[in-house]
């Protein structure tokens, strides 16, 4: 598929020179902090430096007072207490952190993950008919519940009080709890909006800290946690996010907790490198999602949360049994989605797909959204069926805001919630065609075609010579990378083969490039392009054409060289 390529505007040259004298680096580094919003020396020192008491103080959030007061409460009064999550990794490790947070502080604190398939995600009937037939007085409720005002005033009515620790966008009417605790709130004067809710439950457990003047190392311990809801939630690693983010890798890489230690040892990630964001993101978040995917989310919690070494292993391994289980219905489900797109392509070649299967698995189709949203690059909604009801995951395109547009639809839905990139929703069966109708029309009319194309976001220009083991090393200091703070996108205009590009792979399917730039300032500069060897005849024949790519260390044979890892090529007529 034929990909844009969108270059960033690059800071006034007066703004880099400047900052490259401060800092004493060249263009390269200062154009690259400068697009981060670092623009002073002292900037730079606190972004290459992050450091735990440059967090933000957790009472600058709305209803913050309110939340620790009723948790003193609570705890002064042996209350029961249950905690409540959605069963995704943001929920689970939300979940597991106030349960690890307050088991030495409350009466035997108890959780609740709500299954998947019969309750939904949300505040259910079900776990309040629980907490009140348990005598539960408190729920702490996490990575859900700012827009449960029905749920939320049944409670109440019960005698159940609720502090909500949520980060998704709140309806126009917030629910009647204690405390709600959502930085997306209009009314919140929070610093930094886009805290996991992970992340949102941390600062309650900060703010009970420090009004108590506890050791802060205790809390800290937490991090891994908060870390692995960042890199699965995929929240912007930027602010706040960044020095949580950043601290919670230092614990995982040195001393994770048990459960998450199990994960990794089972995952094959031992002590032999350091953890990066995307090994969470594609190794460790994936399995602790599949508890909650195809059995119960309370099974990734009971693993977080273990202190015995047999009983995490034991866990671990059923969570891995049902990753596999997963792993069979993302395919298979995915494949028949396939199928049926290429079945209707000539019918109407709408900028948007909507997918209707009863017997698809409720667990996977989020992923299998996902997966199509990246093959077709088209805003995407897959409905199943469940308690006689469609359910459905949207994913969207870079660019295309998706909940406006479900937003747009809501006649038709029964429930709905999430953010621009990714939706939950629900229908009546009754309303599914005329659903797909109003979704395809506001999509057609709203996005612009050029969103139809997967983007490629480049940072910099810069020449082949500008390529140095320092500039290298600068760059590694950017870490964590992700959202917002992604891994640097280079683009080289007028590049051409220097005799030792090849084709490699079991079928040619890969390039080996060794090319120079039209400055010849350096010797040549080496890289690989995979699943582009068709282009090597172009190459090969000494054509000029430009390149985005990324940089990475490689080592062979005892000796390290940095490399391009090409994105994408262009000829010159394209």
């Amino acid at each position: 598929m034929k990909k844009r390529w969108v270059i960033n505007t690059p800071p006034p040259a007066e703004k880099v020179e400047s900052l490259s004298k401060q800092l004493n680096c060249n263009r390269v580094i200062a154009s690259l902090l400068l697009q981060r919003g670092v623009a002073t020396a002292e900037e730079a020192k606190a972004f290459f430096n992050p450091a735990l008491n440059r967090l933000h103080d957790p009472f600058l959030m709305q209803d913050m007072d309110k939340a620790v007061a009723r948790l003193e409460k609570a705890i002064a009064a042996k209350e029961r207490v249950l905690i409540y999550g959605d069963y995704d990794v943001d929920g689970t490790t939300a979940v597991a952190l106030l349960h690890k947070y307050l088991k030495n502080k409350c009466e035997e604190p108890q959780y609740y993950i709500p299954d998947r398939d019969s309750e939904g995600c949300g505040i259910s009937c079900r776990a309040i008919d629980y907490a009140a037939k348990n005598g539960i007085t408190l729920m702490i409720v996490t990575d859900c519940g700012v827009k449960a005002v029905e749920e939320v005033a049944g409670a109440k009515a019960r005698g159940i009080d609720m502090i909500i620790c949520d980060h998704h966008t709140p309806g126009e009417v917030l629910p009647e709890a204690v405390a709600v605790l959502d930085p997306q709130r209009e009314d919140c004067p929070y610093p930094y909006r886009w805290l996991s809710a992970c992340g949102v439950s941390f600062k309650l457990a900060q703010a009970y800290h420090e009004q108590h003047n506890l050791p802060m190392g205790d809390l800290y311990q937490l991090l891994d946690l908060v870390c692995v809801s960042i890199a699965s939630d995929i929240v912007p690693i930027t602010g706040e996010n960044r020095i949580l983010a950043y601290f919670g890798l230092q614990q995982l890489n040195e001393s994770p907790s048990l459960g998450l230690k199990t994960i990794l040892e089972l995952s094959g990630l031992g002590k032999h490198r350091q953890l990066t964001i995307n090994d969470i993101v594609f190794r460790i978040g994936p399995k602790i999602n599949a508890a909650g995917r195809v059995e119960s989310g309370n099974k990734s919690v009971e693993l977080l949360i273990a202190d015995d070494e047999e009983e995490a292993r034991r866990v671990a391994k059923d969570i891995n049994a049902f990753n596999d289980q997963r792993k069979k219905l993302d395919h298979s489900i995915t494949e028949e989605a396939l199928r049926y797109i290429r079945q209707d392509g000539p019918r109407r070649h709408p900028k948007a797909t909507v997918l209707y299967n009863p017997n698809w698995h409720k667990g996977v189709i989020g992923i299998v959204a996902s997966r199509l949203t990246e093959y077709y690059y088209r805003p995407t909604v897959i409905l199943t069926q469940s308690n006689g009801v469609a359910t459905g995951s949207a994913r969207s395109v870079e660019g295309f805001d998706l909940y406006h547009a479900i937003s747009e639809c809501s006649e038709f839905l029964e429930n709905y919630g999430g953010h621009k990139y990714a939706v939950g929703l629900t229908l009546r069966l009754e309303n599914i065609s005329a659903f797909q109708e109003k979704f395809e029309q506001i999509v057609s009319e709203t996005i612009d075609d050029d969103l139809l194309s997967p983007q490629i976001n480049i940072d910099l220009k810069i020449k082949l010579s500008e390529i140095t083991a320092d500039t290298y090393a600068m760059i590694q200091k950017f870490a964590p990378f992700g959202p917002n703070n992604t891994v640097p996108e280079f683009m080289t205009e007028n590049v051409t083969n220097f005799m030792n590009s090849k084709q490699v792979g079991h079928h040619n399917e890969h390039l080996k490039l060794v090319v120079v730039d039209d400055t010849r300032a350096c010797k040549d500069r080496s890289g690989i392009a995979f699943n582009m060897g068709d282009l090597f005849p172009r190459i090969n024949n000494g054509e000029f054409f430009d390149i985005c790519y990324t940089l990475q260390e490689n080592e062979f044979m005892g000796k390290s060289d940095i490399q391009m890892m090409i994105r994408d090529i262009k000829f010159k007529e394209e």
